[in-house]
């Protein structure tokens, strides 16, 4: 028995001996793995924008593998081993900077970093193309980009006068058009998207841009994407993007006012001259830019008011925006920012006759009071791991009260607006992840529609990878899906002065449709600064409410709905070359660009007959593609020692039909050839008519265009120079010629040469607060339409 007992005792006695082992062991790993933590340094510090002094919002710090990205006031921390490190500080757009520091067991280290501005302008820091900040040099489309000392130099009342600086883009009608992708719709639907802060902007019913609602008094700079881009923007960015953005509040206070007064000279043919008073436009702008603390403000104004040169055509208008950020923590800040616009304006669709070009014709005048204002409320978000989380959202209304003696062209209509995007640095493996959901509903109602409300709903989801290889090559890729929901009436009646003139039936009341598009690019830096770039896109285009649905007068011609129009798809695709270059301190660069687009289902407007009586509808005109060539120049600094910027370009297309007649076949067809798409194209063209030639070319297109743009300061002046050249518009609506437009196929005949628009300015700036300029516009007085039967 006591054996036994002995045994328990020597056993209790060897379990309380581990115990005390195990404790000790325990103990002495939680203290080795304690004083490991405290071997440890921390490398912490402020990174700034060396000429604005603004916090740098995730720029990139990389200690050889190791790296973390700045926070929202340009803050970072890494913990790292005890050493000495090479730490690279890098943010698109500013010069990369290398500091070596010394680190010791226990140490907090403290390392501010100033970046200055990088002189070469294929490092300028563009988003568009890929939804996160890229160097111009890297990205794989054609891009351009625009600053807002362009603005100023030239006083830009309107974002449309800005874009006829561009290289390869037109505006027909203040319809855009990047490389021949878009014609003149009159008002309804566009494949050029209009951002504003990476948001769209455009009216509900029509699919249009207003050129008047862009704040130019707060632009930060503004980028025009060159081609499809419907796999990152959807519906609309069938021809390219042009997006707006705006500028935040500086570490400074700052105040500009920007007042202007402009006078009309009498036309080369004095026998236009109807008016005794001075036609002219004048007003101004005002912005104020403020930080207080975590909270920054921008405030902005704009008044407008101008009496033109063409009879009864006149406008008036006032803009106030605001801006506002306030950054809760270091990782996350929200923000409310707004725009209301107030407009009042009186114009003629055409002239009186080729004696009478600035005249109306009889009564036809339109006029209207519009009032449109957005709403945008966002939130951004970075997590522990630096992924970036936005939520953006806008609310635009929009109310035009528009009547002609013909017919109420009123409409209200308004767009809800909700996006959530993800994105992911993968600063290792060189990989930036794209994501994001969208939301888009809308609801109209106008006379034009058959005095009812259509609502729509668009919902889409986005994918875009963007992998650096070798320090050298870019790949990009992305797709979205989309999926569109109209909702109507199932029958719609169209009214003409309280009698229906026409029904219309929509089974179900519903029209649907699905999509999918894809996008691929490359850029591969074939030497120093020597960009190879080709890229191939999908582009997608549902038709506006206005294109499908409108009924009405426009200039006397009536305008038809059309609820068999399908929506139309296509592909651009290009391949280019970015050659930068230094001239002692001026630097730019040499792009140039192959490109070629193309359509099938085109949705263009046409003539249809109603008996003897002309009308206008939109429709499917069949499969279009469109060849080109573009050159263009881009510069800054410091030339022949003074202070340069230059802007050219020269753009070459071939636009064409694929379903095309010869003119003997639009004579001698036979009824069944008489309901073809080739048919129709050729006899809707002016280019067809008696005596010339029915070259197949797309209608409103321009085949060449050139534009240059300089400007050079030396001490206290500054004076530039700027041309834009447009050849002949061969083809447009024959019944335009024919039937509408008084006149109009003797003065096309007339002036078959193009038109060249040159411009002088001028400047003189007493102090560095003040700047007081001179612009000639137009030096020649040359005489031009941009569209059919307006000067």
């Amino acid at each position: 028995m006591r054996f036994f007992e002995e045994k328990a005792a020597r056993h209790n006695h060897i379990l309380f001996m581990n115990s005390i082992k195990s404790t000790l062991l325990a103990s002495l790993l939680a203290f080795s793995f304690h004083f490991a933590l405290g071997q440890q340094a921390v490398l912490y510090g402020h990174l700034t924008n060396e000429a604005t002094k603004e916090p740098l919002v995730s720029a990139t710090i990389q200690v050889g593998e190791t790296g973390t990205i700045s926070d929202l006031d340009g803050n970072y921390e890494l913990s790292l081993e005890p050493g000495t490190y090479s730490v690279i500080f890098s943010f698109v757009g500013l010069e990369t900077r290398t500091e070596s520091v010394n680190l010791k067991a226990g140490e907090s280290h403290q390392l501010d970093v100033a970046l200055s501005e990088n002189a070469n302008i294929l490092s300028m820091a563009t988003v568009t193309s890929g939804k996160h900040e890229t160097a111009l040099g890297e990205v794989t489309v054609s891009l351009d980009v625009l600053k807002p000392n362009l603005i100023q130099n030239t006083n830009q009342t309107s974002l449309s006068g800005l874009l006829d600086k561009v290289p390869g883009v037109n505006l027909v009608g203040d319809q855009a058009n990047i490389r021949g992708g878009s014609g003149f719709s009159y008002g309804a639907g566009s494949r050029v998207l209009l951002l504003v802060d990476d948001m769209p902007i455009m009216q509900a019913d029509a699919g249009y841009p207003q050129w008047e609602d862009v704040p130019l008094e707060n632009i930060e700079q503004v980028e025009v994407v060159k081609g499809a881009a419907s796999a990152l923007y959807g519906s609309s960015a069938l021809n390219g993007i042009i997006n707006v953005r705006t500028a935040f509040a500086k570490s400074e206070p700052e105040t500009k006012f920007s007042p202007f007064v402009l006078l009309y000279d009498a036309p080369k043919n004095k026998a236009s001259k109807w008016w005794d008073t001075p036609r002219y436009a004048t007003g101004g702008s005002v912005v104020h830019r403020h930080k207080f603390g975590k909270f920054d403000v921008v405030l902005g104004g704009n008044y407008y008011k101008q009496q033109s040169i063409n009879d009864s055509t006149w406008s008036e208008r006032g803009r106030f925006n605001f801006s506002t950020r306030y950054r809760i923590t270091d990782r996350l800040s929200v923000g409310l920012n707004g725009n209301f616009n107030k407009t009042k304006s009186a114009s003629f669709f055409f002239w009186g006759g080729v004696d009478s070009l600035l005249l109306r014709p009889g009564a036809a005048v339109s006029e209207g009071q519009n009032l449109r204002y957005n709403i945008d409320p966002y939130i951004t978000y970075f997590d522990k791991a630096n992924n970036r989380h936005k939520l953006q959202g806008r609310f635009f209304n929009v109310k035009n009260q528009t009547a002609t003696s013909e017919a109420d062209q009123s409409n209200r209509s308004e767009v809800k607006y909700a996006e959530y995007q993800f994105q992911r640095k993968m600063e290792r493996i060189g990989m930036v992840v794209s994501a994001g959901a969208v939301y888009i509903g809308t609801a109209v109602r106008a006379p034009l529609y058959g005095d009812t409300t259509f609502t729509s709903r668009n919902m889409a989801g986005y994918l875009q990878l963007d992998k650096k290889f070798f320090d050298r090559l870019n790949l990009s890729g992305g797709f979205r899906y989309e999926n569109n929901l109209v909702q109507t009436p199932e029958i719609i009646e169209y009214q003409n002065k309280d009698v229906v003139v026409r029904r219309d039936t929509i089974p179900g009341g519903e029209i649907k449709e699905s999509k999918p598009v894809f996008r691929f690019g490359a850029s591969y830096e074939l030497g120093r600064a020597t960009f190879l770039r080709a890229s191939w896109g999908q582009g997608y285009r549902f038709p506006s409410i206005a294109e499908k649905f409108i009924y009405t007068l426009f200039g006397g011609t009536p305008i038809l709905p059309n609820v068999k129009l399908t929506s139309e798809t296509g592909w651009s695709s290009e391949i280019g070359l970015r050659q930068g270059f230094k001239l002692g301190g001026f630097s730019g660069f040499l792009d140039l660009a192959g490109f070629i687009s193309e359509y099938q289902d085109m949705m263009e407007f046409n003539v249809v007959f109603q008996g003897f009586l002309a009308s206008f509808q939109s429709q499917n005109v069949g499969d279009t593609r469109i060849r080109g060539l573009e050159a263009s120049i881009t510069g800054r600094g410091d030339l022949f020692g003074l202070e340069t910027t230059v802007l050219a370009g020269y753009t070459y297309i071939d636009p064409k039909f694929q379903d095309w007649a010869p003119l003997d076949s639009l004579k001698s067809g036979s009824a069944a050839f008489r309901l073809t798409d080739a048919y129709r194209n050729g006899v809707n063209s002016s280019i067809c008519s008696a005596g010339n030639s029915c070259e197949n070319i797309l209608k409103y297109r321009y085949k060449h265009t050139a534009k240059v743009d300089i400007e050079s300061r030396a001490g206290k002046f500054s004076f530039g120079v700027s041309a834009i050249y447009n050849s002949f518009m061969k083809n447009i609506d024959e019944v335009f010629e024919a039937l509408i437009v008084p006149g109009l196929r003797q003065y096309r005949k007339e002036n078959k040469r193009g038109n060249l628009v040159l411009g002088a300015r001028t400047a003189f700036f007493p102090n560095d607060h003040l700047k007081l300029s001179f612009i000639l516009g137009n030096l020649t007085n040359e005489e031009w339409t941009a569209r059919p039967g307006k000067i």
